[in-house]
């Protein structure tokens, strides 16, 4: 298993939430999207030239800013 930011997975794969850092308002964002430590996260698409990720967590999808995931802290299961 390997501790990795959630921008780093490839499309398809799938991981654990460990822990959420960044300022504390983007923490917060990112609690009320349903970004919890312990829940399995997977990425649908990548979009081109650095732009959002498509997100599933749980039964939500989710598009999230690139430079956001960098404090998304993940393990691959």
């Amino acid at each position: 298993m390997t501790n990795m930011e959630l921008s780093s997975l490839k499309v398809g794969e799938t991981a654990v939430i460990l822990e959420l850092s960044g300022e504390p308002s983007l923490q917060q964002r990112l609690l009320a999207l349903g970004f919890r430590p312990g829940k399995r996260i997977k990425i649908l698409r990548k979009a081109w030239l650095n732009g959002p990720l498509h997100i599933k967590i749980g039964t939500t999808e989710v598009m999230v800013r690139r430079r956001d995931t960098s404090a998304i802290k993940v393990i691959i299961d």
